[in-house]
């Protein structure tokens, strides 16, 4: 039953954890987001595990830096063998363009598959209030939409945002480009630090082309049944 539109969330400190969670939901499931609690806790392992296991790997490092910084970066990644990594879209066009070309070019000579590309436009964390804190003139999605439009323009393949912004980057984007939506929470699942969330099925309705999920997986007292829910309420959208 698995469907690769679902992502789950592999936010522990070891690779015990993991390999005994992808064990449970075995063919449920068949891509995982590495983020920075376990990358920098075991590094490359587990996108080689996971890899060897037959799973999509969604590499969650947000990269953020100067453009040659994030270029060389994209570089030494790409080799990992994740299906999908991303960078920070307010680095700027010209970083996010360093980073598409040096994806590519890794491909090219290596003769490996280039990973997807997907820049963060605004934290699913944020609410309009701590989002004026920050000065900024812009409303959230008014501000989401503008950097996915420069992460098209700078040859990414999508971005990640909330569902909540998912139908206007649609819109101004096309049918193509991919929407990471993390914030995504089942009916009656508590909120925890998101807030800018919507159901898995409104997120796909919204235009979402992949959902994060985390805890209302890996917290689960059952994962592979909560995984199953959600997979279930996928396919009626």
């Amino acid at each position: 039953m698995s469907d690769n539109r679902l992502i789950v969330a592999l936010d522990f400190p070891d690779m015990d954890k993991v390999q005994r969670l992808v064990a449970e939901l075995g063919d449920a499931v068949g891509h995982y987001k590495v983020g920075m609690e376990l990358f920098y806790a075991v590094g490359g392992e587990a996108v080689r595990c996971l890899r060897a296991a037959g799973k999509e790997v969604f590499l969650d490092l947000k990269l953020h830096d100067i453009p040659n910084t994030v270029s060389q970066s994209a570089k030494v990644l790409s080799m990992m063998g994740a299906t999908m990594i991303n960078v920070h879209a307010s680095g700027g066009l010209a970083m996010m363009k360093g980073a598409a070309t040096a994806a590519v070019e890794t491909a090219a000579t290596s003769g490996r598959p280039r990973p997807k590309l997907v820049a963060v436009t605004v934290l699913t964390s944020m609410d309009e209030a701590e989002w004026s804190r920050l000065n900024c003139a812009l409303p959230i999605r008014t501000q989401a939409v503008r950097l996915a439009e420069m992460a098209k323009e700078a040859g990414l393949d999508g971005v990640v945002a909330s569902p909540q912004e998912a139908a206007a980057i649609r819109e101004a984007c096309g049918p193509e480009f991919l929407i990471v939506t993390p914030g995504v929470r089942p009916a009656g699942s508590a909120v925890n630090d998101q807030s800018r969330v919507a159901t898995p099925a409104g997120a796909l309705r919204a235009g979402a082309s992949h959902l994060v999920v985390g805890r209302p997986i890996t917290a689960a007292p059952d994962p592979r049944a909560a995984a199953l829910a959600i997979l279930r309420e996928m396919e009626a959208v």
